[in-house]
């Protein structure tokens, strides 16, 4: 029981990466180095997010709950993730393939590298334990919403710094769109610590959100694949 559960949590951590490569054209384009480019360029910024971590935020030993000062700093942190997205997809060399294809294969190996850092320990520990818990299954959901959010934030990334022949009329909307993906961990924070939601309420934000964000960056990209007038 304890195995099967573990495994149910894993196929709902990881299944879904594995089933948006074989299910899109990446697979067919092999887009396989991309996305351990791109996981790559996530460990290396995980690695100096930790550093800046260590070396600006300030640790107490007692929970003081929402401490604004220092979430703000962590959230500009944070922001180190939308730099490495910009390195992994300006600056890393990728075979001749489509701009849609490269950054869906830039994200997914992107949310692959932090689903596996941030959530496989916990599985193999927690998921064989005796009790049976939602939390590692509400866990598996929440690393779904990362990838949609990861996505969202590569499409809208790709518009901003590959396309050059975007509607200008829409410039502002795709920054202000990547700025409300970008600042989500701040606001999640905000929403545990501030407001102290629990985590069955915090996944169901991430969720809701992810899915309209993918729809705004999905009808933002389309808009701007479109032959201009």
């Amino acid at each position: 029981m304890t195995f099967f559960h573990f495994f149910n949590c894993a196929a709902l951590t990881f299944g879904p990466h594995a089933i948006y490569y074989k299910a899109t054209p990446l697979s067919e384009y092999d887009t396989f180095n991309t996305c351990i480019k791109a996981a790559i360029v996530y460990l290396t910024t995980t690695f100096l997010k930790l550093v800046c971590l260590a070396t600006f935020v300030q640790v107490s030993e007692h929970d003081t709950g929402f401490d604004l000062p220092q979430e703000l700093l962590k959230g500009l942190i944070g922001f180190l993730d939308v730099a490495g997205l910009y390195y992994a997809l300006t600056q890393v060399s990728h075979r001749s393939i489509s701009q849609t294809h490269k950054f869906q294969a830039v994200a997914l190996g992107w949310a692959f590298a932090d689903a596996v850092l941030h959530r496989l320990a916990p599985l193999w520990v927690g998921a064989k334990g005796l009790e049976f818990t939602w939390e590692y299954l509400l866990q598996g959901v929440e690393a779904n919403a990362h990838l949609v959010f990861t996505v969202s934030l590569a499409a809208l990334g790709s518009l901003m710094w590959l396309r050059k022949n975007k509607p200008s009329a829409l410039v502002p909307v795709i920054y202000a769109s990547a700025a409300v993906v970008a600042s989500m961990p701040s606001v999640v924070s905000y929403l545990r610590k501030g407001l102290a939601w629990d985590f069955e309420k915090v996944v169901s934000f991430e969720l809701s959100a992810s899915i309209v964000m993918a729809f705004v960056s999905w009808r933002l990209f389309s808009a701007c694949q479109r032959p201009s007038q």
